[in-house]
């Protein structure tokens, strides 16, 4: 749900509780991702091999499979999902809940963002074009949602296992992730956060009424 590079300052990765074994996986992680992006720009998702993958990111196969299950993984990281929940958790109690999920979310988009343009492009094109991995996609939805779930049950005074967490919490990652098929799908042309206010807020408030000739007047 919100990948990032280590190559760059990021408000995740910088945290002080990262300690060196945990910067150690960054660093692989970022090597195998940068090494399957640079080999699909030049030839393409289906002849990209986990092979190939591992001899440009000068690791094993194993340790690609390790850290990735499938190529598809590579591409949808989610290893800073239980970051951005601790973060959700760590806001003030007395905090309007949708203050601090626009938070949240904020930071989760601008980590994104820190690998680049052309990085952030390719994988929303990914998810738009490969059935392979738009399926991966909503397969992680649910698995994040379930850990999202916790949070905003917690956080709204819900049991953990309601259906109304459960709900709430899974229109809310089906809003994330139309958020960057909508993006792909209109030549990246919108501003991510305006795209994320704009999903919260239909969540928040509902759809928005359209002016009739009557309501003008």
């Amino acid at each position: 749900m919100s990948p990032m590079s280590s190559a760059h300052s990021s408000p995740l990765t910088d945290r002080p509780q990262l300690g060196l074994r945990e910067r150690k996986k960054i660093k692989t992680r970022t090597a195998i991702r940068d090494a399957t992006y640079a080999l699909i720009k030049e030839q393409g998702y289906d002849a990209t091999t986990i092979e190939q993958i591992a001899e440009r990111a000068e690791v094993s196969p194993s340790t690609v499979f390790r850290y990735f299950p499938t190529k598809e993984d590579i591409v949808l990281t989610d290893e800073y999902d239980p970051i951005l929940l601790d973060e959700l958790r760590r806001r003030p109690a007395d905090e309007p809940w949708m203050e601090s999920l626009r938070y949240v979310m904020r930071l989760a988009i601008s980590a994104g963002l820190e690998e680049g343009p052309e990085v952030v492009r390719l994988r929303s094109h990914l998810m738009v074009q490969v059935p392979a991995v738009r399926s991966r996609m909503l397969e992680s939805m649910s698995v994040t949602g379930r850990m999202l779930a916790e949070a905003v049950a917690d956080r709204n005074g819900l049991d953990r296992n309601s259906l109304e967490a459960r709900v709430y919490t899974m229109s809310l990652i089906g809003g994330l992730a139309e958020i960057s098929l909508y993006w792909a799908e209109n030549d990246f042309k919108d501003d991510l956060h305006d795209l994320l206010d704009r999903t919260l807020d239909v969540i928040e408030h509902g759809l928005p009424t359209r002016n009739t000739p009557a309501e003008n007047s």
